[in-house]
């Protein structure tokens, strides 16, 4: 994972909730785009833990969520 960096703080960061969220259900994410990648977090606990990408990692994230390759298992 990478950090978010120095010229940003998870505090300065915009997010906003994903296009794929429903309205108010569970499944409520959150991304901020960050220079380096995107970081993404649970809509309902802002302050709860988050996963950050680098570039490469965003662009395999997003395939795999696209495709349906992610699982809970």
């Amino acid at each position: 994972m990478t950090a978010i960096g120095s010229e940003q703080t998870v505090e300065s960061l915009r997010w906003r909730k994903s296009s794929r969220s429903s309205a108010g259900g569970p499944e409520c994410v959150e991304i901020a785009l960050v220079r380096s990648g995107a970081a993404v977090r649970d809509s309902k606990n802002a302050d709860g833990a988050r996963l950050e990408f680098g570039g490469a990692g965003w662009d395999t994230f997003l395939a795999a969520a696209k495709t349906g390759s992610l699982s809970a298992d």
